[in-house]
């Protein structure tokens, strides 16, 4: 299999003395040697698959090998399509932003939202604009408002550097 991570003893391969047994219709059978085990999964016209190695005694199933085997690939490949990715966007502002620059950016950033995209807001400072980081958090925290009826802050407004970044994700 090349998808699972699970490699499955079968038949001959169990080498354990005793085993739990779980019958073809999902009844247990209770705890018995391997050798009884193979000779009513035979009886059955199926495998004997040990599903369980870590339990004591470990736990067989009594199946069909290839259907169960096409079964768990199955469920890994509906596992895989319902992950969604979620990417970070960016969003940079300066200090001195105007207003309607300030709202155009938070379009941008409703956009992301919707999408189901984090939100990186990033404020860069240059030269003399260092000496009003004070003043300069404002802006975070209003395009933050503004956005409060389809977001939260994941992370609060953190000065790294040359620059202001806070991160916003998708309300729940």
């Amino acid at each position: 299999m090349e998808g699972t991570t699970i490699e499955y003893l079968i038949n001959e391969q169990i080498r354990d003395k005793e085993v739990r047994v779980i019958g073809a219709e999902g009844g247990q059978l209770g705890v018995m040697s391997v050798k009884e085990a193979l000779q009513i999964a035979e009886e059955a016209g199926m495998d004997l698959v040990r599903v369980s190695p870590n339990a004591k005694p470990p736990v067989c199933k009594i199946i069909d090998y290839g259907k169960f085997r096409y079964e768990m690939t199955r469920k890994e490949k509906d596992a895989k399509k319902k992950q969604r990715i979620v990417e970070i966007k960016e969003v940079r502002l300066s200090p001195n932003i105007e207003e309607n620059d300030l709202n155009t950016k938070v379009g941008q950033a409703r956009k992301f939202l919707e999408k189901g995209n984090r939100v990186k807001v990033t404020l860069r400072f240059r030269g003399r604009e260092l000496a009003y980081v004070n003043q300069s958090k404002r802006i975070l925290e209003d395009f933050a408002e503004k956005l409060s009826d389809i977001s939260v802050i994941d992370k609060p407004a953190k000065f790294e550097g040359r620059s202001m970044t806070m991160f916003l994700s998708e309300k729940k």
